[in-house]
């Protein structure tokens, strides 16, 4: 029992809950560190959104370029199909 107990204590240093415990004991420090954290990942986020958007918005480009005419062929049959349901009425 003794020696587990022993055991028990040199894993608990190795973890180091006595940091954790002082590190609690002072709230405006938690507050201090928990803003700290906030700020860098409300940063890490807009940053990634705004790199993925522009490879997003680039890749579309390219694509847009590329299938102009049939695009225009694709809105031409919708205008044919709108101007016979018009015509029959």
């Amino acid at each position: 029992m003794l020696r587990r107990i022993e055991s028990l204590a040199t894993s608990m240093e190795k973890s180091s809950i006595a940091e954790y415990v002082e590190f609690y004991k002072r709230p405006f420090r938690v507050i201090y560190v928990n803003f700290l954290a906030g700020v860098a990942r409300g940063f890490g986020i807009a940053v990634g959104i705004t790199i993925l958007g522009a490879v997003v918005l680039y890749i579309l480009q390219r694509s847009f370029v590329r299938n102009i005419p049939m695009i225009g062929s694709f809105i031409a049959e919708i205008v044919r199909i709108v101007e016979m349901e018009l015509g029959r009425r």
